[in-house]
């Protein structure tokens, strides 16, 4: 089963992997989010259209294929963590302009989905009033089970900032979808549904990385953390080349 995933991955394509030695990373104005300012290297990531949007406070590529985001980076540490913890949720969702129209999401995609639209870059990781007001773009969201993104993928989320407020430096975090070969689809746009998720937790003091992995499915309930070369073997994405 697992390895169905890792070869359907976002398309599924027998694409071969970008050599790691000659990637660079796309995201120039925003390196700081990404462990030793590397992104990660996607497989058949031309067949997805892919994008490198910029935010105050995370970084997102995103996917004209499935108009959703294929990861979003973090950093986070005691002091963002903190500082986020006052901070008022907009819930003011908006289509991102920058994104060309046919490669994006419509607020009218979710209308009536039956699905939340669920942050990948948390509101609650926010520590400013502008991070938090740009976490609410549609390009930082994946269609959500309801249950599954209030409660379980909360969860998670939750436990995410607790581990950054005892770590002794930053954390690196990596969020995103994972699709089936032939994924449904909500609104006109055909927005992606995935069938997983996954946060991975990358610790560069304790050198150590791991990953929560759950069913997009509103009864799912989160196991054991996963190891790094697991979720590597799952999604076909180096998320930290030349580093782990």
């Amino acid at each position: 089963m697992l390895k169905k995933f890792a070869l359907g991955l976002v398309l599924a394509a027998a694409a071969s992997m970008t050599s790691i030695a000659n990637a660079t990373t796309p995201f120039s104005d925003c390196p700081q989010f990404f462990a030793k300012e590397t992104a990660p290297v996607i497989p058949n990531e031309r067949q997805l259209n892919t994008r490198p949007l910029c935010f105050s406070a995370f970084a997102v590529m995103h996917s004209g294929k499935s108009r959703t985001p294929l990861y979003v980076a973090e950093k986070l540490n005691r002091r963002s963590v903190l500082d986020a913890q006052d901070k008022e949720r907009t819930n003011r969702f908006f289509a991102d302009a920058r994104l060309p129209r046919a490669e994006r999401a419509e607020l009218e995609d979710y209308k009536g989905s039956g699905y939340d639209r669920g942050h990948m870059a948390p509101a609650g990781d926010m520590a400013s009033d502008e991070g938090m007001a740009q976490s609410f773009s549609l390009a930082n969201m994946v269609p959500q089970a309801p249950e599954n993104n209030r409660k379980t993928w909360a969860n998670i989320e939750k436990a995410a900032r607790k581990y950054a407020m005892r770590a002794t430096g930053d954390v690196y975090i990596v969020t995103g979808p994972v699709f089936d070969t032939q994924p449904p689809t909500i609104g006109r746009n055909q927005v992606w549904v995935p069938k997983y998720l996954f946060k991975l937790m990358y610790d560069p003091a304790e050198k150590r990385a791991w990953a929560y992995w759950v069913e997009n499915a509103d009864d799912a309930k989160p196991g054991k953390p996963i190891s790094y070369e697991e979720l590597v073997k799952r999604t076909g994405i180096q998320f930290l080349p030349g580093i782990l």
